[in-house]
């Protein structure tokens, strides 16, 4: 019999503790701020800029502005609750410790991150931290089950995503999905001394310009709950409209995974809700949040995945590089390819951070198997101007798309990019909205204008080369080249 929450370790009453928010800006079912409001007599909370981020950062960034909104959000929200924000601007291996010190607490509690880089940082600051006597106590929170939950009859992790999902429904049941109660035990809120009280800096203070965010994202947890309200009047029909870049199909939630202004336990209890229920759409949309729960766990089993090929042999794959290359990477970046969904793709991604899930696969596979990149230069790409980038996600999604990945099917999955326009924008309304000098093109025409008769292509102003890029690779060459490619390693071993 499951009690109402996990079992946390016994953890005696301390007086004093410390909550430091990471990617987790939200008050309502926080596991790290539930414990450490239910074991300590009084609970500050911290949130720090990091500038070992930041610093790598373009100084325009909607990421941070959705931060930086979110931050002033929680903290409105901690004081309406006799609480605060106490938000520092530096390196947090040196400015938590410190700030611990100051505040003279027992315990620091956060929320698991699993990136490598973190889980490095993590470990500095508990160093430093255990020198001073302070515990550091980490919870589960970003993910529904973490990498050693869910595992093979063989006690080791899967490797394939089918098997794990089935595995994943098997294990799940109400207890893993309950809320944690983070209001009711609200009194222990205490607000920042005033000794220690900085302010939230403005975004000129970290050094950032302000960009188009707020007419993209719906930043903070108000801005999830928004969007999660419109998404669930249309989950249901999920499966139907999920591949259609032109149509209001997605959540639009990623960001608010990516930075935990919803919570995932939220999200998939209501989709599992909806899946019992019968909706087919609830159970596509949980299987995308099954997803993000494997590549968690693939990044946790598999740390080199972070610049080398899941699959070991593939990192002899020979990817194109040189001049050429170069060339066709800016093409690709630009969007400039004369691949009309293709560089629709891009450009939306360059214009708005934001990148449609199917056209994600449809730019990485170009990328990878038409132009024959290193899917590494097109992932650091994605890295660096996806609103909701995440590297477990974005790593996984790339060596999927570059058959180098945890991928049932072989390298011979090549999207023709043409099959994929005509399948999920029929009418060219995705394209015409962001390759507007190809507008003139009839609803057949737009997926191929090389197609076109010239004549055709004249009426609708459309010269190749000129207004409108002739394809930078012939589609039947350059799978035939990828297939040349990886044969070749096949042949090597």
């Amino acid at each position: 019999m499951h009690s109402l929450l996990p079992p946390p370790p016994r953890l005696d009453p301390v007086d004093r503790a410390l909550v430091w928010f990471r990617r987790d800006l939200r008050l309502d079912d926080h596991a790290a701020l539930h414990r450490a409001l239910r074991h300590a007599r009084q609970v500050w909370c911290v949130f720090v800029f990091d500038t070992t981020i930041l610093d790598s950062l373009p100084r325009a960034d909607r990421r941070v502005e959705f931060i930086w909104h979110s931050v002033e959000e929680l903290d409105r929200l901690l004081r309406e609750r006799g609480g605060g924000l106490l938000v520092r601007h530096g390196d947090p291996r040196s400015e938590i410790p410190a700030l611990a010190r100051a505040l003279h607490v027992q315990a620091v509690h956060v929320n698991r991150d699993y990136e490598p880089a973190a889980v490095a940082r993590d470990a500095k600051v508990r160093g430093a931290l255990a020198e001073a006597g302070i515990s550091f106590l980490s919870w589960k929170d970003q993910v529904v089950f973490e990498h050693e939950e869910v595992m093979t009859a063989g006690g080791t992790p899967f490797s394939v995503f089918t098997p794990y999902k089935n595995a994943w429904l098997k294990k799940l049941d109400p207890f893993y999905l309950k809320a944690y109660p983070v209001e009711r035990h609200a009194h222990a809120l205490v607000a920042p001394p005033a000794a220690l009280e900085r302010g939230l800096p403005r975004l000129s203070d970290l050094d950032f310009l302000p960009t188009d965010m707020a007419t993209r994202l719906h930043p903070g947890a108000s801005g999830g709950a928004h969007l999660l309200l419109d998404f669930l009047e249309r989950i249901d029909h999920y499966e139907d409209t999920r591949n259609f870049p032109a149509v209001k199909g997605p959540s639009y939630l990623s960001v608010h995974l990516r930075f935990g202004t919803v919570s995932i336990r939220q999200l998939a209890r209501l989709a599992h809700e909806r899946m019992v229920g019968g909706s087919r759409g609830a159970e596509v949309w949980l299987s995308e949040l099954i997803w993000r729960d494997f590549y968690f766990q693939i990044l946790h089993h598999h740390p080199r995945v972070v610049g080398h090929c899941f699959k070991p042999d593939y990192d002899a794959v020979k990817w194109d590089h040189g001049h050429h290359a170069d060339a066709l990477f800016a093409a690709w970046c630009e969007g400039r390819t004369g691949y009309p969904l293709v560089d629709a793709a891009m450009r939306q991604l360059n214009q708005t951070g934001y990148m449609h899930n199917r056209l994600r696969m449809v730019a990485a596979s170009f990328l990878t198997k038409h132009l024959g990149i290193d899917w590494r230069r097109g992932e650091a790409y994605f890295a660096l101007h996806l609103n909701d980038f995440d590297l477990a996600a974005n790593n996984g999604g790339w060596q999927w798309a570059a058959s180098t990945g945890c991928d049932a099917q072989p390298y011979f999955r090549i999207f023709n990019p043409m099959t994929q326009s005509r399948k999920f924008d029929p009418a060219g309304r995705f394209i015409r909205r962001y390759v507007p000098e190809i507008a003139g093109l009839n609803d057949d025409e737009i997926h191929a204008p090389w197609e076109a008769k010239p004549m055709e292509r004249l009426a609708a102003g459309v010269e190749l080369g000129k207004t409108y890029p002739a394809p930078v690779v012939v589609h039947e060459e350059a799978r035939a080249k990828t297939l040349e490619r990886f044969d070749a390693l096949k042949k090597a071993r």
